[in-house]
């Protein structure tokens, strides 16, 4: 038996704690049961891990916000996101899925440099 289920007061206190959690946690549990190393989920756990990404995209969007040029506008924008998780250490996994926004011609031109410094190492 859990320990929650020994008291009444723990079975309250889950129900509660559930109340105040904002993302749908029929979708956490999709994305946890995609892992291949994942047969059963418990109902204890995908709270837990339902509550720990809702606080953890509240930081990094309360970080982005802070660091970001929005401030003014009370707005936050996909470029904030993506320096922040650029320049601090804590959110620099990050990078690979929130890229810096760069545009086609700047690439383009990117390109054409590197080529040019490839032409001219051979």
């Amino acid at each position: 038996m859990k320990m929650s289920e020994n008291s009444p007061e723990g079975k309250d206190n889950q129900v509660a704690y559930g109340k105040n959690i904002s993302l749908p946690m029929s979708r956490v549990k999709l994305i946890m049961k995609s892992s291949p190393d994942v047969n059963n989920i418990n109902q204890d756990a995908l709270l837990l891990t339902t509550k720990a990404t809702e606080l953890f995209v509240q930081h990094l969007a309360l970080s982005a916000f802070h660091n970001g040029a929005g401030k003014e506008t009370n707005t936050l924008s996909y470029s904030d996101l993506a320096s922040t998780a650029e320049e601090k250490e804590t959110f620099q996994f990050l990078t690979d899925i929130l890229p810096k926004k760069i545009f086609a011609r700047d690439y383009l031109k990117s390109l054409e440099v590197e080529e040019a410094k490839e032409e001219t190492d051979n």
